[in-house]
């Protein structure tokens, strides 16, 4: 078995698992930016109909938390089922054969 492409292939998952990560941050500070927009929207301008523009800032801000923490968690998932098939090529290509 070589020991380079299992290395190689941990590695892998490991930058994809922190991609992962770096992405549910990105989704974060996106629903961040939104809430913080529809608190100053209505507070620092004097803008009619602010009160509305607060609302739809704030579910703009609570879908995209929602997608985002789906979306981590379905790629964790997908993660983990792939990280079973590291190192396993060797005794798959053992069973084919018989």
């Amino acid at each position: 078995m070589n020991k380079d492409l299992i290395l190689r292939e941990r590695l892998a998952l490991q930058r994809t698992i922190l991609a992962n990560q770096s992405t549910f941050l990105s989704f974060l500070r996106t629903a961040m930016y939104f809430a913080i927009a529809g608190i100053s929207i209505d507070r620092l301008l004097d803008v009619p109909g602010g009160h509305i523009y607060e609302y739809v800032f704030f579910a703009i801000s609570i879908t995209v938390l929602i997608v985002g923490v789906v979306n981590y968690f379905v790629h964790k998932k997908k993660i983990a089922r792939s990280e079973k098939h590291i190192g396993d090529y060797k005794l798959d290509y053992e069973r084919q054969d018989n």
